[in-house]
């Protein structure tokens, strides 16, 4: 039997993206959606491929420090200036390259297109597989980076290849899902960064998705609840962004200006892979759940096997019962979100050492509780955690 190649799916809705910058200006406060950072030297808004390598290749010939922002949603800087150049990917652009119904769907998106644009995108053209990705501020580039996820469902599920400048090798290179090395929160190009600086720049991620206007089965109890379905259901996707965004916005992880507690970089620390022995030793009611393996997906929408050995616990779970509770540390400049314990947040006027020094307290004293060290999700300029 052939293949059939449908028409171009037309959106049987308009699904308005959520913000996902809050400032522009030459400063990294006005760049972080948490509002802190020192002064930049030189800043360059890059309109287009070429650029951002000219950009990124003549400050390495001159020996400055590079930072690439994108929506500025995952970088903690210090306030002392930044004497280096700053490229923002000022590209928006998502481009439909395969549509059939064999072989699924593919999208290729500039690194600088805000991110919840790709998931608008993605659910309007009946593709499955970043519905429960919606809301997650910054930009597509930063996605692979960080193998964001949430409510059930990663970056690495999707992902089919990255575009970048390798600045080692000072030439373009395709990364395919079997380099991305891809771990919880982690891939080989985050394990590249140094001091905020990456190996390879990011220009632009090809996605590999199932045609499909229902969501993939639901696997997350509290969005399971709030959609009203029983876990391993399906439902539709636009419905789950719906649900998505709900909770994202209960917990503060939805930019909005009038609200300090989205003041943050979202979820601070990562959840804690520990191995059997060590979740032993935590209290029998902290959660557990097993760690994904990616690179043993090889089905568009399957979900990954788990690794043996491996447990996660829930980093919010460990915070709070250490005594860290939402709101901690107010009236102070840096604090706890009202909503969520594991957003740390500017209410105004905090430096980035005020939310490092708060950082540092939980760290030590949920390893003092209970014996797990927390890792901060956020990439540091000139600050240590």
């Amino acid at each position: 039997m052939s293949c059939q190649i449908p028409e171009p799916s037309e959106p049987t809705t308009t699904i308005p993206p959520v913000a996902t910058t809050r400032y522009r200006g030459d400063s990294l406060a006005q760049m972080t959606t948490i509002g802190v950072g020192g002064p930049v030297a030189e800043v360059v808004n890059a309109s287009t491929e070429a650029e951002i390598v000219d950009a990124v290749s003549t400050a390495d010939a001159e020996g400055r420090p590079v930072l690439v922002v994108g929506g500025g949603s995952n970088i903690l800087a210090s306030d002392e200036p930044f004497d280096g150049v700053v490229v923002h990917d000022t590209r928006s652009a998502i481009e439909t390259l395969m549509e059939d119904s064999c072989g699924g769907a593919e999208m290729r998106i500039t690194a600088g297109t805000p991110w919840d644009e790709a998931v608008v995108y993605a659910i309007e053209h009946g593709w499955m597989g970043l519905e429960a990705l919606s809301g997650i501020p910054g930009s597509v580039g930063a996605a692979p980076v960080q193998n964001i996820g949430a409510y059930g469902q990663e970056v690495a599920e999707t992902l089919a290849q990255v575009r970048t400048w390798d600045r080692q090798t000072r030439q373009f290179r395709t990364l395919f899902l079997s380099d991305m090395k891809f771990g919880y929160r982690d891939s080989i190009l985050k394990r590249s960064i140094c001091g905020g600086s990456p190996r390879w720049v990011v220009l632009a991620v090809t996605f590999h998705m199932r045609r499909a206007t229902l969501s993939r089965p639901v696997g997350y109890g509290q969005l399971a609840r709030t959609l009203g379905v029983e876990a391993g259901e399906r439902a539709p996707s636009s419905d789950v962004r719906a649900a998505v965004l709900k909770l994202r916005a209960s917990k503060g992880m939805v930019l909005d200006d009038a609200d300090r507690d989205t003041y943050s970089l979202g979820s601070f620390f990562t959840n804690p892979v520990l191995s059997e022995e060590q979740a032993a030793l935590l209290p029998p009611e902290a959660p557990r759940f097993g760690v994904a393996r990616h690179d043993a997906v090889n089905q568009i929408g399957a979900a990954a096997p788990t690794i043996p050995g491996q447990v996660k616990t829930s980093a919010a779970w460990l915070i709070d019962h250490a005594g860290f509770t939402p709101g901690y540390n107010m009236p102070g400049p840096a604090a706890l979100s009202t909503k969520h314990c594991l957003a740390l947040t500017n209410r105004g006027g905090a430096s980035g050492e005020d939310i490092a020094a708060l950082a540092r307290e939980i760290r030590d004293g949920v390893r003092d509780k209970f014996g797990v060290t927390l890792v901060p999700e956020p990439v540091l300029v000139g600050l240590q955690i």
